[in-house]
């Protein structure tokens, strides 16, 4: 994922290069941003904001999230939408 802290507000915006371009409207002090990225994607894929780890990137743009046990049809619907550059759902 790319991660664009500070934007209006929090959605997903398509690609940027072969990464899923997330901006959050939380900015990046004290993790701030990282916690509203798990938020945001608990959210859309419908699952505990537990069961998505932060795997890379806690001070970079570039992140690697796991997300455990999403439901599939769920998360190949969402994930294509964000790839489209269809915003959040």
């Amino acid at each position: 994922m790319h991660a664009v802290p500070g934007a209006k507000r929090t959605e997903a915006r398509g690609l940027h290069g072969s990464a899923l371009k997330v901006k959050l409207h939380a900015r990046a002090v004290e993790g701030a941003a990282n916690s509203a990225l798990i938020e945001f994607l608990a959210g859309e894929l419908q699952v505990s904001p537990r069961q998505c780890v932060l795997v890379s990137g806690d001070k970079s743009r570039e992140k690697r999230v796991l997300v455990q046990r999403p439901a599939r049809a769920r998360a190949e619907d969402v994930l294509r939408a964000w790839a489209q550059g269809r915003t959040s759902s």
